[in-house]
């Protein structure tokens, strides 16, 4: 089984990782290794709440990421995880980033506590792959993310 495929929202410029025909992977090693704390999580068993440390290495498809304690240096935070209840056929590559786009929107105000319009966060989102849609996977993860200096804390209403 094969992981999720990176996308970004408005333009932002994602912090530490890169992004080529909407994929990206990480590179094996740690930003912040030996943190306690710190560690590869399966993007299979991410959950809402985490903080994360970007990939820097381009892939096509990203299997796991950095998570750290959300007191450490972080760029991205996972805001929801939301199923695509679509057939068993992988959708076309905009029908999914449709469904991404407007199912991370609506949710972006009630983790952050103000509309995204009005926010100076991004949010960028996992899709599964072809060959994890296949598998049964299809949850969306949605991530808040700052640009430039990173957070050393939540983002959870933080109104920014």
């Amino acid at each position: 089984m094969t992981g999720h495929r990176w996308r970004r929202v408005r333009g932002a410029v994602l912090v530490g990782a890169l992004l080529v025909a909407g994929g990206a992977a990480g590179s094996g090693c740690s930003l912040i290794e030996g943190t306690v704390g710190a560690h590869q999580e399966s993007v299979f068993k991410l959950s809402v709440g985490q903080c994360l440390v970007p990939p820097k290495k381009v892939q096509a498809d990203l299997t796991s990421i950095e998570v750290v304690p959300c007191t450490m240096a972080h760029t991205q935070q996972v805001y929801a995880l939301v199923q695509d209840h679509g057939g068993s056929r992988y959708p076309t590559p905009t029908k999914l980033d449709d469904f991404a786009n407007a199912s991370c929107l609506d949710r972006f105000a009630a983790f952050d506590g103000i509309p995204y319009q009005q926010s100076k966060l991004y949010f960028t989102y996992l899709l599964p792959s072809v060959r994890s849609w296949a598998d049964g996977d299809r949850t969306v993860v949605c991530v808040a993310e700052t640009v430039g200096r990173p957070l050393h804390k939540s983002l959870e209403g933080a109104k920014l």
